[in-house]
């Protein structure tokens, strides 16, 4: 069979080119249908304002699927994973169009990189070009790239738990925001789990939104004990973990819009608060159905409007820390970093508790030899 001729989305006054269009990045299941890597390239378009109100300015990795979606495929877990599928692309990519902008960043180990910092809704388009299903934004615009302009709250389920049971400890997240006057905007994470962001003041740096995070964690477990802040698995149990590592430097989670590497094209789908109560299945949200919820037609690209999108009010205000900060400082003890930054300070042991046998550990998590 020939191979498909280049096909060109337009988008905001540019001509985006696509190769492969007709390639199938998603099999079709009992719920959808299948998804050609053009279809993506459309999705995007047709989310584009709220897309773009979740990457614009912000410096962003990209998960990359270039064979597309299949059962037993992998994503790359480091630089070494030659026999993955999938892989994070933190560097800008050879060939990228003049149009594109970037941002320098940091990372734990000090090393810098220049990221794709998308500006425009080509960027996207060309990103799906190179086979981007999900986009994982920095909290970071790239005017201030050391200081966060968002918490993120990941409600992330143990084995044992599942979305309603997120969907639960999202309503009590949503209760505790209020009482310390904060708007928290809502997602689907695109599986199980679920997703609230809230713009804050850019005036404090990574360790101070992370400590902010924690103690959110920390409340959030006195009002709810179907909730853990355990860093170790094995302490979780069956609850609802609030991943407060995911405010920590290079540490991201995939953006509003994007979409998932599961069955059925999963969107992670912004909600009102009220939309969200009656959800019982987030596979409901994707790249079919999510379009229409913005009045879009899938294979147009119309006029966009943000009427459709539930975070269209998340810039219009942005909250100070100091409340989390103060709940920081009421109990400042640290918590474990994840594995691969360099030793924190106050940070505990890295030792696994089932492990761990206190008098062969000093307090930097070194062993001690007998």
């Amino acid at each position: 069979m020939a191979k498909a001729a280049a096909a060109m989305v337009q988008v905001d006054g540019r001509e985006v080119r696509v190769s492969s269009p007709d390639r199938v990045i998603y099999e079709a299941t009992e719920r959808t249908a299948e998804v050609t890597k053009l279809m993506v390239a459309e999705y995007f378009a047709s989310v584009g304002d709220g897309l773009m109100r979740a990457l614009r300015d912000r410096p962003t990795a990209l998960e990359r699927w270039p064979g597309g979606v299949r059962d037993g495929m992998k994503l790359a877990t480091g630089p070494g994973d030659r026999n993955a599928d999938a892989f994070y692309q933190k560097r800008v990519p050879k060939g990228a169009p003049d149009y594109l902008e970037t941002a320098t960043i940091t990372f734990p180990s000090g090393r810098t990189a220049d990221e794709i910092c998308p500006t425009e809704l080509a960027v996207p388009i060309w990103c799906a070009h190179m086979g981007t299903l999900t986009f994982h934004p920095w909290p970071v615009r790239r005017a201030d790239v050391d200081r966060p302009d968002e918490l993120r709250i990941d409600l992330d389920p143990q084995p044992g738990t599942n979305f309603a049971d997120a969907r639960r400890v999202a309503d009590v997240a949503r209760e505790l925001l209020e009482d310390l006057g904060m708007r928290g905007f809502a997602k689907t994470s695109g599986n199980r789990g679920i997703h609230i962001f809230l713009r804050i003041e850019p005036r404090w740096d990574f360790v101070d939104v992370r400590h902010a995070a924690i103690a959110f964690g920390r409340e959030l477990e006195k009002r709810d004990d179907g909730v853990t802040t355990a860093w170790w698995k094995e302490e979780r149990g069956e609850r609802i973990f609030v991943d407060f590592n995911q405010n920590s430097r290079d540490r991201t989670i995939a953006s509003a819009y994007s979409l998932r590497p599961l069955p059925g094209a999963p969107v992670s789908t912004p909600l009102s608060w009220q939309e969200l109560a009656e959800v019982k299945d987030p596979r409901d949200f994707n790249l079919f159905t999510v379009p229409e919820r913005m009045d879009f037609n899938l294979f147009t690209v119309p006029e966009r409007m943000a009427d459709g999108d539930a975070w269209a009010e998340i810039d219009d205000l942005a909250h100070s820390l100091e409340p989390l900060l103060a709940l920081w400082n009421e109990h400042p003890v640290e918590l474990n970093y994840p594995p691969d930054y360099p030793k924190m300070p106050g940070e505990p042991p890295r030792v696994q508790p089932s492990k761990k046998v206190a008098e062969h550990w000093d307090e930097q998590g070194n062993r001690i030899e007998e």
